[in-house]
């Protein structure tokens, strides 16, 4: 199975030891991109780096596990109650002229928002190659769910990534 690496930047603690593993130099930490299209799949910088931060993943994802209707439907609505208070949480954090409270609201926002994501990519919405995703691009594009949704971005996504449930 053809790989190749990624970074999560979330972990990434920028001790460069990929920079000099990489054979090819695919690893970046100037705009902290690995180039797809240097990157072998050797694996070198995942095993250096010590914070964890890149992984192997496959160029092409199995398809994605069909979920039932009840399932979906719970996780949508949980996903949506957590972007509404994440929006609240980023409002109120705004708002606040305590700088302990600004931290705990700034936090509370972070925490909220990877909830979502958790809970929209065990929905299939982040999985980049599923049919879900695909849809959810187009929904989106359609109806933007911010003023500063970037449509251009979500275009690009659609031209560029493949659906393997087609």
């Amino acid at each position: 199975m053809k790989q190749f690496a990624v970074r999560n930047l979330r972990l990434c603690t920028k001790d460069c030891l990929c920079l000099y593993v990489c054979p090819v130099g695919a690893t970046d930490t100037e705009d902290s991109v690995i180039d797809r299209q240097k990157c072998t799949g050797c694996g070198l910088c995942a095993q250096a780096c010590p914070s964890g931060a890149i992984s192997m993943v496959p160029q092409t994802y199995p398809p994605q596990q069909p979920k039932e209707k009840p399932v979906l439907s719970a996780a949508h609505a949980l996903a949506h109650s957590k972007a509404e208070e994440e929006s609240m949480a980023r409002k109120l954090a705004a708002e606040s002229s305590e700088d302990a409270l600004y931290r705990l609201l700034a936090a509370a926002e972070k925490s909220l928002r990877l909830v979502h994501e958790d809970l929209s990519r065990e929905s299939g919405y982040m999985l980049p190659q599923s049919k879900n995703a695909k849809e959810k691009l187009q929904e989106w594009i359609q109806n933007p769910p911010t003023q500063d949704f970037p449509k251009e971005a979500a275009e690009t996504l659609l031209e560029k990534i493949p659906c393997n449930e087609e």
